[in-house]
């Protein structure tokens, strides 16, 4: 049956799909901004992750010093990004640099959203650098270094990068006739602007800033081991870094509304985990054989291993096939290995191991690209694009690494011909949290309590001992069995740490145990033996003393030369 239709209802029907169009184009765009926005979220994250891992990584009289620096740089780089950084990154300008959209300005609102994921990749490339010079750079010079890095020395390589126009994006156009092809720099995440850049960074900053006091010692053929004071703070920061990557990769294909975009992060995703996994497995295997390693099943290790193995795939993560990626995380986990070794024969102190999970990691990602990438790489085609691919990925590492290292080795040159680069002997040696910040991490008067507590402990022999602690009386607590910062009175007994010990005789206030004299004038203050042992003298503090009851050794405490505690 035929249907009349007038000119009103075509035009209608002109109109409502008009309509349609356009509400369809503004939920795409719309989804792709929130798509931007909650990626961006997870991968800010990633400051608190570096944060922990960091504060894990030093020892505790630095744990305020470098938690502020980590929280400062999102904040400088808020700053830095949004007047400079962005603008030169992506303003209107040239294959080089950008020059418009200064602090925002005439930036369109749906642009915003690009801003906010970009800038947090700026606050990731600076943090970078934190770890290396952690536990005596000064402040100040952390302010200056951190500016820099978010407002000049990234953008300018992320507009190569990344921008439409860049350079190192656009590549150069080869072949003749019909016949012609266009190979450029690939780096789909990073691997090289934000990985490179900071592992560089980082590199120079830990050369000219020297190593921690006692880290190289001239008795000793190797390092000294400076260890953190918590590995579990360290993990904890690592396994946020870690879910951080998964967005950081999979954040970086921009958008989710296009064809085959939910395809392309989910492969980014994927790959991601599969290159952190294989790279985790043989940096604990290679740490373990003794190569590289002191042949323990090492945590810390294993850790960065895992990360290089993500850093080294982010240039490629969309391209690779799955196995790819495991071939990736496989080298990504050795290179990370010879880098840490190569620092340690330079005598280059990087605390955190920035430059060797860094730059080790981004410049073999940024390299495999070439090899590894689907159906392309010299892998798969080795033929002149695939060639021409390497010359461009070596072309695009050397050029970031040039511009990072000159400008770096400026910035923390003049920093240092200043005087503002490096903290004083004394105050690194006492450490940074109390001098500079007033914030001790883990502050002496904090600890303890008002109650009694009873701790029953095994002895050598296999019998139980009830130890008494009261903090209200340090002659109620058994020396030898518990732990000195509980007992009272100002340094009554020398059991401080080398530390707190070298403090102290500084300002003349060397720690001495009670003298056998004093405790003979003042019977009240005799320790007072809790259940199961009794006060006997001491013939060796050390020495195991016969059971005359039964011929077994008995477990000794000392109290002093004169005394000692014994459980019967």
């Amino acid at each position: 049956m035929a249907t009349n239709v007038t000119w009103d209802d075509f035009v209608s029907l002109k109109k409502g799909l008009e309509k349609s169009d356009a509400d369809l184009n503004n939920l795409k765009t719309n989804l792709d901004q929130f798509f931007l926005i909650v990626m961006g979220m997870v991968v800010y994250l990633m400051q608190g992750g570096f944060a922990f891992l960091e504060a894990g990584a030093v020892r505790s009289k630095n744990s305020t010093n470098i938690l502020i620096k980590n929280f400062m740089d999102s904040f400088v780089a808020g700053i830095a990004y949004w007047v400079i950084g962005y603008p030169l990154a992506y303003g209107k300008g040239n294959s080089f640099i950008g020059y418009s959209f200064w602090a925002s300005n005439d930036l369109p609102d749906t642009d915003f959203a690009s801003f906010f994921f970009q800038y947090v990749f700026a606050a990731t490339a600076a943090t970078i650098v934190s770890g290396a010079m952690a536990e005596r750079c000064e402040f100040v010079a952390y302010f200056v270094y951190s500016f820099l890095l978010t407002s000049v020395i990234y953008p300018v390589v992320t507009r190569w990068v990344w921008a439409d126009e860049g350079w190192l994006l656009v590549g150069s156009e080869y072949g003749s006739g019909n016949d012609t092809y266009t190979i450029g720099y690939e780096d789909f995440a990073g691997s090289g602007a934000v990985h490179v850049l900071g592992g560089v960074a980082a590199f120079c900053g830990a050369l000219l800033l020297g190593p921690r006091i006692g880290r190289f010692h001239p008795d000793t053929r190797g390092p000294v081991d400076l260890r953190g004071h918590s590995v579990p703070f360290a993990a904890l920061g690592g396994f946020i870094l870690l879910f951080g990557f998964l967005a950081f990769n999979g954040g970086s294909a921009l958008s989710i509304s296009g064809d085959g975009n939910g395809a392309s992060v989910s492969l980014s995703v994927v790959n991601t985990i599969i290159s952190g996994s294989m790279s985790a497995f043989v940096s604990l295997f290679i740490h373990k054989t003794g190569y590289f390693g002191n042949r323990y099943w090492s945590l810390l290790n294993a850790l960065n291993g895992a990360l290089t193995g993500m850093v080294a795939a982010c240039a490629g993560c969309n391209v690779y096939y799955p196995w790819g990626a495991a071939v990736v995380g496989f080298f990504a986990a050795i290179s990370f290995k010879l880098w840490s070794y190569i620092m340690l024969q330079l005598k280059i102190d990087d605390p955190l191991d920035a430059t060797a999970v860094h730059f080790g990691g981004g410049l073999w990602g940024a390299i495999a690209v070439a090899f590894l990438k689907r159906d392309e790489g010299i892998v798969f085609a080795w033929d002149t694009q695939s060639g021409l691919r390497l010359a461009w990925q070596l072309t695009g590492v050397v050029s970031i690494a040039a511009w990072s290292a000159v400008l770096c080795l400026l910035m923390f040159g003049t920093l240092r011909l200043m005087g503002i680069l490096r903290v004083p002997e004394d105050l690194e040696r006492k450490g940074l949290d109390i001098p500079k910040h007033g914030e001790p991490a883990y502050p002496m008067e904090s600890y303890g309590h008002g109650w009694v507590e009873h701790i029953l402990q095994v002895l050598e022999d296999g019998r139980l001992s009830e130890v008494q602690q009261d903090i209200r009386n340090y002659t109620e607590v058994v020396p030898g069995l518990l732990n000195r910062g509980f007992e009272s009175g100002i340094h009554t007994v020398g059991y401080d740490s080398v530390e707190v010990q070298a403090m102290h005789d500084v300002h003349g206030q060397k720690t001495e145990p009670p003298s056998i004299e004093d405790l003979d004038k003042h019977p009240h203050r005799h320790p007072k033996p809790p259940a199961g042992h009794i006060l006997t003298p001491a013939v060796s503090q050390y020495t195991p003393r016969p059971n005359v009851g039964n011929g077994n050794a008995t477990q000794m405490h000392p109290v002093n030369d004169k005394y000692v505690f014994t459980a019967m």
